[in-house]
Order: structure tokens, then C-alpha cells, then sequence
């Protein structure tokens, strides 16, 4: 009888979704709704979680022919979320093998294709995680855009439009910025943008969409630009630092993850040359595969062991 294992990466508004056989093979990709109790009503949650395993079955000849099925979510460090998430999964009548975990160990495992190792997220957000061959784990950042993510595309976005607004008062010399935020967001006033900003409709989001901007303006040799990507790389670098310290992992690997650290060349150049300069003889790259294969792969250790 062929078995199979599903992997899937709870996202903000989205999971993904990868089905493997017992070789390791993918065998089908798909996305769904979003399973995350932070932000979505338990109805939604449960719908998604009938469409997610009714499409596994399909793809595996019935659910009774998947084997072990891995779960990477925000938020299950609360035993009431991973519960909840546990019940949804039984109620569509999975009864095989199951972990819920948080999304840092699937990323982790995705970007490393193995269980230890770093990984340092810049997306809308940041967060550094690590585990150690001893099973010893730390994490450091990732505690929301009010009082944390350091490096991010928000705090990249948020000191674009400072950068913008300083400067069109004179309190920064003239910037590309100015003009390039302008553009993006289709006004042509400091008083569009406060309107912009502090709009009620105005997410976390759409400030971090503005983060691409940065390449272009450092492309272009902005002063203020330069000191942005040199300022994150710096928040990146902090966030990292723990993580190797108290893991003892300056000899190991760290993967670079998120939209940030993937596309902007000038933050992840800067960031890999602090590294390079405490660390000498820390692997830094690109993150591998992403958290849904992550999760796969957690799923595959599980059932060959």
C-alpha cells in the first residue's frame, strides 16, 4: 500500500499545502484558506480544514493512506490553539499521525532541509530561530510591528515615509525616496501621506509594501536610502546574534529568508558582512526550500523513524 505524508505552513491569508510519498517525492501542491486563530473566526478555520484534508484524500486514494501529517502555525505555543487546531484536523476524519508546531521549526527545517540550524526571517516582520544538534532551541524578535520587528519590510516602510516627511520639512536633505513613495501610493502631498498612514484601512501591510522602494533608491546612491538598508541590516544582525551565541552555532549555518533579505541586496550584503566579521566561520545563504516543504520533510523524518 503506498503511503504519504502532507505538510502544511498555516500562513496569515493562506495555507499551504505539500503531499510527499513515503520516498520523499512531492506529489501535489495546493493553497487554502487560512487556519490561523489570531486573525480568522472558527468557521472559516473549519472550512478550510474540510477543503485541505478532503483534497488529501483525493490525492492519496483516502486519508486513510496518508501516514503522518505535520502542522507549522503561528500562535500554538497556547495549548488552547493547538487543541483547537488538533480537533479541527479529527473532525475531518484524519486519525493518522500528527505534530503541531510552531511555524519557526517548518521554516527552519525548509530553508536547512534539516531540523538545526538558523534561520533569520525578514518579511513584514522579522524573527530569528535556531536549534542545535542537542534539541536546544532559542528565538529571538518576532513580537509584533508596535514594539518589535526591527529590519522588517514595516520598519523599512514606516522609515521610508519618515525619511520623506523629515525631508520634505527640511529636516533631512532632499531624497529620491519623496518621489518614489509618491509614485507607489499615486498622491503628491506630505498631508496625502499622513492621511495615508494613520487611515484606519491603512494594515501593517501596506506600509511593508513600500519596503521595495529601498533598492531602488540605493540604486540610485541616496544618502538616506543607504542609511535605511545599513540601519536594518544592523536590527538584523542584533536579532541574529543571540541565536548563535547561546546555541553555540558560530560554526554552523544560517539561512536568510522573507522578502527583504531575498530582494534587497544592499540590506542582505550588509547583514552577511557583519555576520562574516563576528563569525568568520558561520555558512550564511539563502533559504533552501520554504516552510510547507519544511513540513514535509519533518513528516518524512517522522515515518522513516
Amino acid at each position: 500500500m503506498n503511503r504519504y505524508v502532507a505538510g502544511l505552513d498555516g500562513g496569515g491569508t493562506k495555507t499551504a499545502v505539500n503531499v510527499a510519498d513515503d520516498n520523499g517525492s512531492l506529489v501535489h501542491t495546493f493553497t487554502s484558506g487560512p487556519i490561523n486563530y489570531n486573525g480568522q473566526d472558527e468557521l472559516s478555520i473549519q472550512r478550510s480544514f474540510q477543503e485541505i484534508f478532503n483534497t488529501i484524500a483525493q490525492v492519496c486514494g483516502g486519508l486513510s493512506h496518508c501516514a503522518q501529517v505535520v502542522i507549522g502555525a503561528a500562535g500554538v505555543s497556547n495549548p488552547m490553539v493547538a487543541a483547537k487546531l488538533e480537533a479541527n484536523v479529527r473532525a475531518c476524519g484524519y486519525q493518522g499521525e500528527l505534530l503541531i508546531t510552531g511555524d519557526q521549526e517548518t521554516a527552519l527545517c525548509g530553508a536547512q532541509e534539516s531540523e538545526h540550524g538558523i534561520i533569520l526571517i525578514a518579511g513584514t516582520g522579522s524573527i530569528c530561530y535556531g536549534k542545535n544538534e542537542a534539541g536546544e532551541a532559542h528565538r529571538s524578535g518576532g513580537y509584533g510591528y508596535l514594539i518589535d520587528d526591527e529590519g522588517s519590510g514595516y520598519s523599512i516602510g514606516r522609515d521610508l515615509l519618515a525619511a520623506l516627511v523629515r525631508s520634505e520639512d527640511g529636516r533631512l536633505p532632499r531624497t529620491v525616496i519623496s518621489g518614489l513613495v509618491y509614485d507607489q501610493l499615486q498622491i503628491s502631498t506630505v498631508q496625502q501621506i499622513v492621511g495615508f498612514v494613520y487611515d484606519k484601512q491603512t494594515n501593517k501591510k501596506d506600509i511593508a509594501a513600500l519596503a521595495p522602494i529601498l533598492s531602488a533608491a540605493c540604486e540610485q546612491g541616496d544618502e538616506a536610502a543607504l542609511s535605511i538598508a545599513a540601519k536594518s541590516a544592523g536590527a538584523l544582525f542584533e536579532l541574529a546574534v543571540p541565536v548563535v551565541e547561546k546555541l553555540f552555532l558560530d560554526q554552523g549555518c544560517l539561512a536568510m529568508a522573507g522578502s527583504v533579505l531575498l530582494k534587497n541586496t544592499y540590506v542582505q550584503q550588509a547583514l552577511v558582512n557583519r555576520l562574516n566579521e563576528s563569525y568568520p566561520e558561520l555558512i550564511c545563504m539563502t533559504a533552501k526550500q520554504d516552510a510547507a516543504r519544511g513540513a514535509v520533510w519533518m513528516a518524512l523524518n517522522r515515518l522513516n523513524k
